[in-house]
């Protein structure tokens, strides 16, 4: 499976792109962060990101796109940018009709480090270590591109098993329902 994921910001917006192996064996074959400057508007900043997350998909032709989920932020301009690079970005993977998941950061962070609460250097070397790069990298929002991509690729197999058992107890309950109907006529 090959995985693209994505740590949304307006000013730094981290890409990189895995392919999972057998068991928990994951290939880093790219990682990027695409830059604006606060100084443009907007909408242009929302443009240089999704031209960047654009050609990235075209590119790599990544299976499932993993996007960071904004979360309650004190800073709620900072929060708002988040989640609209991270809209921009779930809107080119609608357009190519690529699977789009949100990881919450602790989500991330417990997958890459046994711990929802590491800080961003624990989060770097570990990452650095799984994918056995030859250096640390930067900035973090590089690191944490790939440790998106790393946690989808753990989390997808229980992903796919929930979405399965959530189907079947819809498709039972669907069915129970129906029998009760008939039964009470």
């Amino acid at each position: 499976m090959r995985v693209m994921g994505v740590d949304p910001g307006l000013t730094r917006c981290g890409l990189s792109v895995i392919e999972s192996g057998r068991g928990r064996q994951v290939i880093a074959l790219d990682v990027d962060v695409v830059r604006t400057s606060a100084d443009q508007p907007l909408q242009k900043r929302l443009l240089a990101i999704s031209d960047s997350v654009e050609h990235w998909m075209d590119t790599h032709r990544p299976d499932v796109i993993a996007i960071e989920r904004v979360f309650a932020n004190a800073n709620a301009n900072t929060a708002m940018g988040t989640a609209q690079a991270g809209g921009v970005i779930a809107m080119q993977a609608a357009k190519r009709d690529i699977e789009v998941h949100f990881h919450t950061p602790s989500e991330v962070k417990a997958a890459v480090t046994g711990n929802g609460r590491a800080d961003k250097a624990q989060v770097t070397a570990m990452v650095t270590k799984i994918l056995a790069l030859q250096q640390k990298p930067t900035p973090a929002d590089a690191a944490d591109a790939l440790a998106l991509a790393i946690c989808h690729c753990w989390r997808a197999p229980m992903i796919a098993r929930m979405a399965a058992a959530e189907t079947l107890a819809a498709e039972q309950r669907r069915k129970y329902q129906a029998r009760l109907k008939a039964v009470r006529g």
